[in-house]
This record gives C-alpha cells, sequence and structure tokens, in this order.
C-alpha cells in the first residue's frame, strides 16, 4: 500500500476534521433504511483501517449507537453524517461525501438494495445486492 497518499476530509462547518492515509478502499453505496436516515439519501463510504484514520476535533463527534454492533458519528455541531463505526471490526467506514479532494475511487457496490428509496433508480450497472 502507499502510505504516501493522504486523502482529507471535514464536516461542514469545519469543527471535525480527519486525515486517511493510503489509498481509500473501493467504497460501497449503502441503501438500508438506516443508513438512508442517516444521510438523507443513500450513505456511500469506504471501509479503512482504523490505523489510518486521524481525526481532530474527536470532541465534537457525537456517537449514536443505530445497533448493538454499530454506531454512526455526525458533527455535533453542523450535523454532517461522517462515520460508520461497527464496534467489532477494525475498520471504520468514511462518508466519501465529507473529502475535501478527489477521491481518486469508484463505487464498487450497492448493498442493501431491497430496502432503497422509492424515488430514484440504480441504473449504473455495477453489482447490487438485496
Amino acid at each position: 500500500m502507499n502510505s504516501t497518499i493522504l486523502n482529507h476530509g471535514s464536516c461542514l462547518c469545519g469543527a471535525i476534521s480527519f486525515k486517511v492515509k493510503g489509498p481509500l478502499p473501493k467504497p460501497d453505496a449503502c441503501h438500508c433504511h438506516k443508513c438512508r436516515k442517516f444521510s438523507g439519501h443513500f450513505f456511500v463510504s469506504s471501509d479503512v483501517p482504523r490505523a489510518q484514520v486521524e481525526i481532530t476535533g474527536q470532541e465534537k463527534i457525537t456517537w449514536f449507537q443505530s445497533s448493538e454492533k454499530v454506531r454512526r458519528g455526525f458533527c455535533s455541531i453542523c450535523g454532517s453524517s461522517l462515520f460508520f463505526d461497527p464496534l467489532f471490526k477494525d475498520w471504520t467506514a468514511v462518508a466519501l461525501g465529507a473529502f475535501d479532494q478527489d477521491t481518486n475511487t469508484t463505487i464498487e457496490k450497492h448493498i442493501f438494495t431491497a430496502n432503497k428509496g422509492d424515488y430514484y433508480e440504480l441504473t449504473d450497472g455495477l453489482p447490487q445486492h438485496p
């Protein structure tokens, strides 16, 4: 892995910023009910090893425990949806829309498509997992 690549991002107000060392893993687009509620649409994120994520302003993150296994992090000031954090895994999912520059990656697949909203279609030809 090329650890010299540094991707950075932040919430809308800038109270929380983050850096990800190395290239971003291929993201997925989650269409489950909880991700749609969390983001206002479907949630596109990249599962990054925790050791590669550095967060500044952690005290401004509000964590919502959305299930026994997962918490979701958002900015307590501006409300930006930033992180999907499975408690028993060694990675955290970082929202692709929160990065400050091009991510140099593309969505790999759609997940929980059986729960997608009725107001949009998936027509990009990517794999879909119900």
